[in-house]
């Protein structure tokens, strides 16, 4: 019987992506929190925070880099994979990450006050391109991604991919 490796969340970037290169691969990664509200046994409401160590590859490594941005709430789906480092001690260490095989930005027009005063026309229009989902299929041609392409098929809520 074959196993069920899935993992959902739903959060906010705890920092904009970090991007790295490997013989021409992008892999992108940042932390995502996710917070429960819960009731204590004497009715205080607790905020309960986790964070996740999300990686993506390639192209959707891509789309990461060009319109992810801390505290942006997003919606990710992937898969749990652990791996083993050795730290400065030499020890060996094991990191469990998140590999998104897809994710969805959640903010239909994201809140322009979180970008700095330096932003770009690509971050000012963020709402052409909220909810929409990004996956693994994505390929080569998103790094050619911007918003003129996206406004140039009239429909903003479709991706032309």
């Amino acid at each position: 019987m074959n196993g069920v490796n899935k993992v959902i969340l739903i959060g906010n970037l705890g920092k904009d992506p970090e991007i790295v290169m490997f013989d021409n691969v992008k892999k992108a990664s940042f932390p995502l929190a996710t917070t429960e509200q819960y009731k204590n046994h004497e009715g205080v409401k607790i905020d309960e925070t986790e964070w996740h160590n999300i990686v993506c590859w390639r192209g959707l490594a891509d789309v990461a880099d060009k319109f992810l941005k801390k505290s942006m709430p997003i919606y990710v789906e992937g898969k749990l994979k652990s791996r083993w480092w050795e730290d400065k001690e030499g020890n060996r260490r094991r990191t469990v990450e998140v590999v998104a095989e897809n994710f969805k930005i959640l903010s239909r027009s994201y809140n322009q006050n979180n970008f700095n005063s330096n932003h770009t026309q690509e971050e000012s229009d963020l709402d052409n391109f909220s909810n929409h989902e990004f996956s693994t299929d994505t390929d080569s041609a998103l790094s050619d991604l911007s918003v003129s392409n996206l406004e140039s098929n009239g429909n903003n809520d479709v991706l032309p991919f």
